[in-house]
């Protein structure tokens, strides 16, 4: 389902992406302003050319706080759990290229544009592989840069833009020309011991073929005369003369195109463990039916949740990791108007979550070229053009990860609203709601596993020129809190709402056709817990009266009395011996009579260490 973007003569439907405009954008090094801890209900808004109230903003008090949005709301809940759904791990959203682009400057140190794209979206992975793969021939001798002919030079130019990036290269090898001859397993196992040499550490591993359960189609490579048995034979040749080669090197695949039950799952159990990562690709639907729209691509993919779920078992029983290493909105080069619009910006934010919460290492989106399609950075030649909606998307995304996912629990009636939460490695919670009705806003409550000191959130929307709201159809006007990406500088979006919290407790909008990201700073974690007596105490006379505190000892260090700022209180005060002393809801001790007793009390489940006091009589 992939092929070169800037060349039409392969054996598949073109996938080819297309170029939205000539608006320049860059990479990104997010900046968000400091937040700060308030109380209440505060202005918040939608986007930041569009008219709305901040009637409540001088009442809130808050510094940049979020307007109110223009249109009809809809109250809606959110409860984050602690309840583990998944991970976004390292290298989660990565690209995919066809191997024909080789031919053009795009893969090269020199092109610091495109570079600093792929490191907009952090460390990742470039899959190199595609239709193209099967048609593209190592040649030795190779002058370079020549269509569907990999020679040393084009090689070694990709290894160096790799090692620019930060990233790792998944690299694809011609599996399907063996049936004219075109390739060998020789001549595979040559191509490898130089990419191996030229990668080093920057390889992620080597992909053989692509699809290849597509092999025996009409006028593909073994047309009405292929089978699973087939291809294990012939890739089983392939992998042996690449190990022999080159011993150690990673192995992939199959990198089907469908088929995950009948060849993926199957493959790998028959290989395993010979490959390191099962890989599989996925796109929605024909980019050619009319039906494939801007409407559909946002609706729910039950499809893509089903087949997750039979990769996330089988990858298990194999023992090895899934990655869906080649995957976009509609095959035969997207659906046009739709692959390259702001549809794409929200649907690829739900596409990465799914995957991370079905148990994938990760994704590579397809694209390159610039034709009317999907493509996350359009190029013409291997020059970088723009960025498209698309890119927005993924970054967005890339924002809120890598951490734990945590279960969320949305309550917003029957609209197309989405939720995720991630704990980042920092202890922080990013959530992210994607709202894909285009007119109900989201009033929305967040209810917080645990209290909070400070959250603020950042806005990606879309505006084009004289328009009212978002459009789903629009192929400009994407940004991420009022700012796109500019080529040629560093990407830096407006300074972020500072939300209202109290306590685990904290309320925003979301405006229709719209995905935010709330970034919350979590107060300390109470650790542990004890009591004392106003002075230092240890001793009531009989008949009289002593005040106790409870005071919280925190993750960070620090030392506080309860109630504290961060919603911890005594839920039960007590004492050993009711008949010595007792103690009032306040932590107000009466002694009744003479004797030893404990100071008792329990924030939530946590108890505290008592006090130990001694009702003595009054001297006389």
């Amino acid at each position: 389902m992939s092929e070169d973007a800037n060349k039409t003569a392969v054996l598949k439907p073109v996938k080819m992406p297309f170029c939205l405009s000539r608006r320049q954008i860059l990479q990104s090094s997010f900046s968000l302003a400091a937040a700060t801890s308030l109380n209440g209900w505060g202005s918040i808004g939608s986007y930041a050319s569009s008219s709305g109230s901040n009637s409540e903003s001088a009442a809130s008090g808050s510094v940049n706080p979020q307007l109110v949005p223009s249109g009809p709301l809809t109250v809606s809940s959110l409860t984050v759990t602690t309840l583990p759904a998944g991970s976004i791990g390292p290298a989660f959203a990565g690209l995919s290229y066809e191997k024909a682009a080789l031919q053009w400057s795009f893969f090269e140190a020199a092109n610091v544009v495109g570079i600093s794209l792929f490191q907009g979206l952090g460390t990742s992975v470039l899959r190199l592989g595609g239709s193209s793969v099967d048609q593209s021939v190592w040649t030795p001798n190779g002058a370079g840069r020549t269509y569907l002919q990999v020679a040393p030079s084009d090689v070694a130019s990709l290894a160096a833009f790799i090692r620019a990036t930060g990233w790792q290269c998944l690299y694809g090898i011609n599996l399907g020309g063996a049936a004219t001859g075109a390739t060998t397993p020789a001549l595979a196992a040559a191509e490898v011991a130089y990419a191996v040499e030229q990668f080093g550490s920057s390889l992620l591993g080597i992909e053989i073929g692509n699809e290849p359960d597509a092999y025996g189609d009409p006028g593909s490579f073994f047309p009405g005369n292929w089978s699973l048995a087939d291809y294990l034979a012939l890739w089983g040749q392939f992998r042996s003369a690449i190990l022999a080669s080159t011993p150690g090197v990673a192995i992939t695949g199959p990198a089907a195109s469908y088929n995950v039950s009948t060849w993926t799952i199957p493959f790998g159990q028959a290989v395993a463990p010979g490959i390191t990562l099962l890989t599989q690709h996925y796109y929605r639907a024909s980019g050619q039916a009319p039906t494939s729209t801007a409407e559909l691509l946002v609706t729910p993919d039950t499809a893509l949740v089903a087949e997750l779920s039979v990769l996330r078992a089988g990858a298990t029983g194999i023992g090895v990791p899934y990655r869906m290493a080649e995957c976009n909105s509609f095959y035969a080069g997207g659906a046009s108007g739709v692959s390259n619009s702001y549809a794409s910006s929200l649907w690829v934010i739900d596409f990465l979550f799914n995957c991370a919460q079905a148990g994938s290492v990760g994704t590579n989106l397809h694209g390159g070229g610039n034709g009317p399609g999907y493509t996350p950075i359009a190029d013409w030649n291997g020059v970088v053009v723009d960025a498209r909606p698309e890119y927005y998307g993924i970054l967005f995304f890339t924002l809120a990860g890598p951490g734990t996912l945590y279960a969320t629990q949305l309550s917003a009636g029957s609209l197309n609203v989405t939720a995720y939460a991630v704990k980042a490695p920092t202890g922080d919670l990013n959530l992210v709601i994607v709202n894909k009705d285009p007119i109900q806003n989201l009033q929305l409550t967040v209810q917080l596993p645990r209290s909070a000191i400070s959250a603020s959130l950042v806005e990606m929307t879309q505006l084009s020129a004289g328009a009212a709201g978002p459009d789903l159809t629009a192929i400009q006007g994407v940004t991420i809190q009022g700012a796109g990406v500019i080529l040629g500088s560093t990407f830096t979006a407006g300074a972020a709402y500072v939300l209202i919290t109290s306590g685990s407790q904290l309320n925003c909008y979301v405006p229709a056709l719209s995905a935010v990201l709330i970034q919350i700073v979590p107060g300390p974690t109470l650790v542990s817990a004890y009591v004392e007596g106003k002075g230092g105490a240890t001793t009531i006379v009989l008949g009289g009266t002593l005040q106790f505190t409870a005071y919280g000892n925190y993750s960070d260090g620090s030392v506080a009395s309860l109630p504290d700022a961060y919603g911890n209180t005594v839920t039960l005060w007590n004492t050993s011996n009711h008949a010595v002393a007792k103690i009032s809801t306040l932590g107000h001790a009466t002694a009744l009579s003479l004797g030893p007793v404990n100071i008792e009390a329990t924030i939530g489940t946590l108890s505290a260490s008592p006090c130990a006091v001694t009702v003595i009589a009054a001297s006389t």
